[in-house]
């Protein structure tokens, strides 16, 4: 996974996406938490449509992500909006240099990209002590029925005048884990278009294995939530997304 020439149509790739709804999303937790959040790390910001949004919320953000092309968008964008945002460019499995943050989010099924044990471990561990004493972690992962019976085995494709895209989602040897291989071809001068591919690879695990995971690197109150809703989420058969709350 590179994003490298996918950076640059990336927002219009995304263009049907409601961005609102993870926002959203967290501000009710945070409400019905009454949490008190001034500090916010988003891990795997992307080109910065989530974190851009928080931080013109009055949040003090840093965006995180490894690809520096996602980063490159997310900054000229935030110039232009007029946005203080810190922008980091880290691998999340190797993350250093936090302290004292009040909440690490990490939405649009950027910890599906944590596909080995061992790497998802150590990115729950480093969260845990970057945070405060009373700090929260959320993220969101594809439910393991979602993976099954809407991604795996299927093939997508959109075709517009600018970009069109062929998305095929291969299982995986582990349960829960796939490939995404997707061929783009984006219009250039002359009606000529370039063709280029890129491999996605995921995994996602039973909401009870997160569990142990978040539990083993100190977490203590774990909570699930289905598909933006503020329904707790104890059968994963009933959502597509589920969301993981976290505290230190």
């Amino acid at each position: 996974m590179s994003y490298n020439k996918m950076a640059k149509i990336y927002d219009q790739l995304m263009d049907h996406v409601s961005y609102d709804d993870w926002v959203k999303f967290l501000t009710k937790i945070l409400e019905e938490k009454n949490l008190q959040i001034e500090k916010i790390v988003d891990l795997g910001c992307g080109t910065g449509e989530i974190t851009i949004q928080l931080a013109k919320r009055g949040f003090d953000v840093t965006g995180v992500d490894k690809s520096e092309d996602m980063l490159a968008v997310g900054s000229h964008k935030s110039i232009e909006q007029q946005v203080l945002i810190t922008w980091i460019q880290q691998d999340i499995r190797h993350l250093s240099g936090f302290k004292q943050v009040d909440l690490f989010v990490s939405f649009c099924d950027v910890i599906n990209y944590i596909t080995k044990e061992a790497d998802l471990l150590s990115v729950f561990q480093t969260v845990y002590h970057s945070l405060n004493e009373e700090g929260y972690f959320i993220f969101d992962v594809h439910s393991m029925n979602y993976v099954s019976k809407k991604l795996t085995s299927h093939t997508f494709a959109e075709v517009t005048d600018e970009i069109t895209y062929i998305w095929e989602c291969v299982a995986g040897e582990n349960v829960g884990e796939m490939y995404h291989y997707l061929t783009f071809f984006t219009k250039k001068k002359n009606n000529v278009y370039e063709r280029f591919m890129e491999t996605h690879h995921q995994r996602t695990w039973d909401v009870n294995q997160y569990k142990q995971f978040l539990k083993k690197t100190g977490f203590t109150k774990i909570e699930f939530y289905g598909d933006f809703t503020l329904d707790k989420a104890i059968s994963q058969k009933m959502y597509d997304r589920i969301f993981i709350l976290a505290k230190k």
